[in-house]
Formats: structure tokens, C-alpha cells, sequence
């Protein structure tokens, strides 16, 4: 398994459920939750103002991201979101 660095925001705290069901779906381990606070974002991003940020550090295989991202790019409460290959 790869560790990856999942930093994301969203503007409802109920999909993280359901992001966390994802990971586990695809036989992932979240390792690390870190909570940012809600923030005032520089400029509008889809017409929102505020966000809640999240960083997270998860496990998953390669041949798992691929999909991983792609079920992300179709949750529309997901405002932005950065997936880092996390080498220690």
C-alpha cells in the first residue's frame, strides 16, 4: 500500500462518512484525520465563500487511486481536493 496526503474541503461535514466509507470500499486505511477549521476562501469557488479543511493521511493500493479520485470528481460537495504520494 501507498501512503497518500488527502488535503480537501467541503462545505458539509456529513460527506466525510461518506468519504471514509469510500476509502474502506476500496480496502484503504485512513492512518491520520487532522480537522483545519472552516476558513474564508480568497476567492468564490463555485459560488462558496467558506469551506471546512481537512487533511488527511490514507493507505491505499496505486491501482485504487484511479478510481478513488474519479468517485471524488463526481461527489459535487467536494469543493477542492490535492492528493499527495506522502514518502517517508
Amino acid at each position: 500500500m501507498s501512503k497518500y496526503d488527502f488535503t480537501f474541503l467541503l462545505n458539509e461535514e456529513e460527506q466525510l462518512k461518506i468519504i471514509k466509507d469510500l476509502i474502506t470500499s476500496l480496502k484503504g486505511k485512513l492512518t491520520k484525520e487532522d480537522n483545519w477549521g472552516k476558513k474564508t476562501l480568497v476567492y468564490p469557488i463555485q459560488k462558496n465563500h467558506t469551506a471546512n479543511f481537512y487533511n488527511w493521511t490514507i493507505e491505499l493500493e496505486k491501482k485504487q487511486m484511479k478510481e478513488f479520485k474519479k468517485k471524488l470528481n463526481f461527489n459535487e460537495k467536494i469543493v477542492r481536493y490535492l492528493i499527495l504520494n506522502s514518502q517517508l
